[in-house]
């Protein structure tokens, strides 16, 4: 039986500023791995395409505040960052 992703873990080293920010990341990156993995069935960020983040933006938050999709594109910058890919999102 494989253990599930730590989220926590693998954005550690990217993760900066002060703990609410830092927990405000955590908790949006367990919500875009808990959409794609219900979407994709892929849970672990490294098998994840530009195709699944810029889904989770443009279909998942589509309905959501301009304010909030700004914060889920910051930590989208974050995740991409920590994966070591060039992928550029639009707001």
């Amino acid at each position: 039986m494989s253990k599930p992703f730590d989220m926590e873990l693998f954005l550690a080293g990217v993760l900066t500023g002060s703990h609410s920010t830092r927990q405000r990341h955590l908790r949006q990156a367990k919500a875009i791995q808990m959409a794609i993995a219900s979407r994709w069935q892929r849970d672990n960020p490294w098998t994840w395409q530009r195709k699944h983040l810029a889904w989770f933006l443009n279909h998942h938050l589509n309905q959501h505040n301009e304010s909030t999709r700004y914060y889920y594109l910051l930590t989208m910058q974050l995740l991409t960052h920590r994966l070591g890919k060039p992928w550029q999102f639009n707001r």
